[in-house]
Formats: structure tokens, C-alpha cells, sequence
């Protein structure tokens, strides 16, 4: 690649780990919340642990929600979010209060409704509902499994909705439209099914380049 993949650093955790995936594919990637370096990158990836609210002011407090969403909406370059990554391109959270979101997708990221025998944080591994034909799960079969950790959902339109997660009801895995697709669960910490999935991410704006 002509430059690297930029993992937004923005305070909010797990990116070591993101790149140390990456990098075990091959692929560089460089963490950041530099504006030149999010317009060089051939992708932007933007992973997170923690509170919504919190994340969005770090986003505010370094100047990245406009270059970012220069980039990812007007520029439409292959973006992939990682769990809090995922919840922050929505519309709005009710995490903590009321808090607005980058709104790159509607909908809001509302508390995991309480369902018996199935605890609130969902933490461990779950397998996905998907389409037979999704690009994003290629090579993946039904049995694959992948690690989430989270107390709050995303509810979007249907049609953005990519994949879902049964935990008593249908919980939004992936979403995704164009360039952009986001994860609830951490593909990092999925092994290979989380591999393979990031491979099918890397294979998108690798075909980009070459077009």
C-alpha cells in the first residue's frame, strides 16, 4: 500500500491489539489521530473499549469527528469500526445520559434488553446470523464464533443490519453500507474467524488501490 492503514488513537483502548491482528496479515498499519495521516491512509479503522459519552469528547477534543467524517463519508475511504467504534457511528446513545454520535448510520445504541438466563454485559463468544452471499463473511462458516463484551446494542434500519447475534433477541453484530462496515464483536480477540474476517476488510480496499 501507498500508506499504511490508520487505527484512530483516540484514548479509548484495544488498539495495540488491532494492529498486532493487522500486522498478522500482512497488512501495516500506523495508530494515529493525526489529520494528514487519516487523508493519506488507504483505510481507517476505529476500535474502542468504554463509555460512549467519553469517547465522543475525546473524538470532539482532538478535532477528528470533522476529518474523520471527511474522509469516511465524503471521501467514502473503506472504514471499519470495532465495537464502541461501531456504536459511535450511530445517530445517538443512551449510555450515560443522552449523547450525540458521529451519525453516519441512523439509529440509536440503547441498554441490551434483560432476557432470563442471559446476563447483562454480554461477554463471551456467540455465532453469527449473516447472508449467504456477504462479502464481509467469506470463507467464515456458520459455526464460527466471535468474541463480544458489551452491555449496550445498536438499533438501526434493517437493511444497514449485516449480521446478528442471538442472546435471548437478535442483537446487532455488523452493520454496514458502501465503504463503511462496523463490528459489536472484537475481531482481534476472535482468532481465526476474527482474522478472516479482517482479511475480507483488507481485501476490499486492497481491490480500491489496485482499481
Amino acid at each position: 500500500m501507498s500508506a499504511p492503514v490508520v487505527i484512530v488513537d483516540y484514548g479509548m483502548g484495544n488498539i495495540a491489539s488491532v494492529r498486532n491482528a493487522l500486522a498478522a496479515l500482512g497488512v501495516p498499519a500506523s495508530l494515529s489521530s493525526d489529520r494528514m495521516d487519516l487523508a493519506a491512509a488507504e483505510a481507517i479503522v476505529l476500535p474502542g473499549v468504554g463509555a460512549f459519552g467519553e469517547a465522543m469528547a475525546n473524538l470532539h477534543s482532538l478535532d477528528l469527528v470533522g476529518p474523520l467524517t471527511e474522509q469516511v463519508v465524503g471521501n467514502a475511504k473503506p472504514f471499519l469500526g470495532i465495537c464502541l467504534g461501531m456504536q459511535l457511528i450511530a445517530e445517538r446513545s443512551e449510555e450515560q445520559g443522552d449523547h450525540e454520535g458521529l451519525g453516519w448510520i441512523p439509529g440509536a445504541v440503547v441498554p441490551i434488553p434483560p432476557r432470563d438466563g442471559f446476563a447483562v454485559p454480554h461477554v463471551g463468544w456467540s455465532e453469527l446470523a449473516f447472508g449467504p452471499d456477504d462479502p464481509a463473511f467469506a470463507r467464515l462458516d456458520r459455526e464460527s464464533c466471535f468474541y463480544f463484551d458489551h452491555s449496550f446494542t445498536l438499533r438501526t434500519e434493517s437493511g444497514l443490519v449485516r449480521a446478528t447475534a442471538d442472546y435471548g433477541v437478535p442483537l446487532t453484530a455488523v452493520v454496514g453500507r458502501a465503504n463503511i462496515i462496523a463490528t459489536q464483536f472484537h475481531p482481534e480477540k476472535s482468532q481465526r474467524s476474527g482474522l478472516k474476517f479482517l482479511r475480507n476488510f483488507t481485501n476490499r480496499f486492497a481491490a480500491r488501490q489496485a482499481a
